[in-house]
């Protein structure tokens, strides 16, 4: 690694991420490492120019205080103490925040602005490889942005000794399928496996109406159709994932506790015994876009919404039946083609539309029609632990719902869905 880097050590704070966000948006490489950090695996770090020991909330630990080992102390960087219970806080305030990083980063520290995804690149086309050698690797790629970011990476680094493995379950958006062909396939001439599962899925799911076990059957036949496909194959000796810094930091450390543990390729056979590529385990999601944007992969791709792993599997609520989720992927992609043309998917964090399992009267050329209901959900948030939802002007929506109804085969009815989280969930299941 070329970059200049700070190191934040974990004393029991929260702020980690928000600090090493904030030292990386002024273009200098930072890492969160646990406080008891030893001498040898300090002096194995690449240009560490300074550190900063962050404390807070969590720093008592089995009724002990924890601090830096005497290897921190002693090893000769210049060290910015911070701890969220005591007066050495960091200002809240963020021009003084930003002020106090700045003067320890470059004044004190003397690092380098060399933190850019052009160099991270470079970086980690390198290390694949180093740790790959002449040997297969195996990506199961889902059209998402993580995983598409490590395919457009590993193909730069290693070409055709990559697979990836698209599985297309028929819960996927409109043309999303087509679009990773044409991408990986076509345009970046990679080595692709398509899976059209589709029939596999759907009858599966087929009178099954709870949430929960929709979602368990989604995620087992995916391993199931994946491990089907990589015994097919020869020679693979790693798998890459799609982890990112998140998942990491969620997982929890050793003073912070786990919000969730990440799985991201959960539930594979134990046999299946690959050594794992993760080139973005280090990047926050936007710095995994702006890798996209470096990569060339289309901004369509790149800025591609959240999407639930079940994609619409979830927004077709209750027993899943093919004509309505048809009914979900077409009214979803109205939605989708008039905010482009609104400007709002430039300024709306998620939308999308589901349907119900439920028919209302309605009237069309004269005639009864009993028929669903199209639900439009668009909400912003910055952690999605709660969220709010957008005022779409009338005009617009008068559009969507002029064009749903006119457009998408066995709906009568459009509906705008209010309700903030909480008490709502952003997703309906």
């Amino acid at each position: 690694m070329k970059q200049d880097m700070i190191l934040v050590l974990d004393l029991g704070s929260e702020e980690n991420p928000k600090i090493a966000r904030e030292i990386r948006a002024m273009g200098v490489y930072t890492e969160i490492y646990p406080h008891d950090l030893t001498a040898e695996e300090l002096s194995a770090l690449p240009n560490v120019k300074g550190i900063i020991l962050n404390g807070g909330v969590n720093r008592v630990v089995d009724g002990v205080e924890i601090d830096a080992s005497e290897a921190v102390y002693n090893a000769g960087f210049p060290i910015l103490m911070s701890d969220h219970k005591g007066e050495k806080a960091l200002p809240t305030d963020d021009a003084e925040r930003e002020k106090v990083l700045r003067e320890f980063v470059f004044d004190v520290c003397k690092a380098e602005a060399n933190w850019n995804m052009k160099n991270f690149v470079d970086d980690q086309v390198e290390l694949i490889r180093r740790q790959v050698g002449d040997k297969k690797v195996l990506l199961a790629l889902s059209g998402g942005v993580d995983s598409s970011v490590v395919a457009a990476l590993l193909i730069k680094a290693i070409g055709k000794q990559l697979t990836c493995v698209h599985v297309n379950h028929g819960l996927l958006r409109k043309g999303e399928p087509e679009q990773v062909v044409e991408v990986f396939r076509n345009q970046l001439d990679a080595n692709l496996v398509y899976v059209d599962a589709v029939d596999r899925f759907l009858d599966k799911l087929e009178n099954v109406p709870d949430p929960e076990q929709k979602r368990k059957i989604i995620g087992a036949e995916f391993i199931r159709v994946f491990e089907e496909e990589a015994r097919k194959l020869e020679g693979i000796s790693f798998l890459a994932q799609g982890t990112i810094y998140p998942d990491i930091i969620e997982s929890g450390t050793k003073t912070v506790k786990a919000v969730k543990s990440h799985h991201n390729v959960g539930g594979l056979p134990e046999d299946l015994q690959f050594e794992l590529v993760e080139p973005l385990k280090m990047l926050f999601k936007d710095e995994v876009r702006a890798c996209g944007v470096e990569l060339g992969l289309p901004d369509e791709m790149v800025y591609r919404q959240p999407f639930p792993g079940p994609g619409l599997g979830v927004r077709c609520i209750g027993a899943i039946t093919r004509d309505r989720l048809e009914a979900v992927r077409e009214s979803d992609a109205i939605l989708r083609e008039e905010f482009a043309n609104a400007g709002l998917n430039e300024t709306v964090w998620q939308y999308f539309t589901v349907v119900p399992d439920i028919k209302s009267v309605g009237v069309r050329d004269n005639v009864r029609t009993f028929e669903w209901p199209v639900i439009l959900r668009a909400v912003n948030t910055v952690d999605a632990m709660t969220a709010t939802v957008e005022e779409i002007p009338y005009a617009i929506l008068a559009k969507i719902t002029d064009r749903i109804t006119k457009e998408v085969k066995g709906v009568n009815r459009v509906l705008y869905d209010i309700t903030p989280k909480p008490s709502a969930t952003i997703e309906w299941e």
